[in-house]
């Protein structure tokens, strides 16, 4: 995970950063899920950015669903570590700025988990929304 993190960084132009990755359980993830976003659901990944934007050096923590990605890769059958890579990386462009509320916003953040996906030899398992 720490060169997915590497990898997507360099790429995204980013020198400096501390980022913390988390990886819970069901209960840990739908518990902040509904504190931080108001739905009350376990979800894949949460980002918390704690550096100020536009600031030198990039500070954050993502939250990855551990249990949300061994369900996932069961039913998609692919490998729980491409399913926990795809978290990593969905988070990391949040992280960098990158949204997925509108649909234009979402396409191209699927275009860049794609992008990070094929750099690190990894399925193209990002979901076709």
């Amino acid at each position: 995970m720490r060169e997915i993190v590497r990898a997507v960084l360099q790429e995204e132009g980013v020198s400096e950063a501390e980022i913390s990755l988390a990886f819970v359980d069901n209960a840990a993830i739908h518990q902040l899920n509904k504190r931080y976003l108001g739905h009350d659901e376990p979800t894949d990944v949460l980002s918390f950015p704690m550096s100020d934007p536009g600031s030198k050096r990039l500070t954050g923590e993502l939250v990855i669903g551990a249990e949300v990605a061994q369900i996932e890769a069961k039913s998609r059958g692919h490998d729980v570590q491409a399913e926990l890579a795809l978290y990593v990386i969905h988070g990391l462009l949040h992280l960098c700025g990158y949204d997925d509320k509108s649909g234009a916003e979402a396409q191209k953040m699927r275009e860049r988990e794609r992008q990070y996906l094929r750099l690190l030899g990894l399925p193209d398992i990002s979901p076709n929304d």
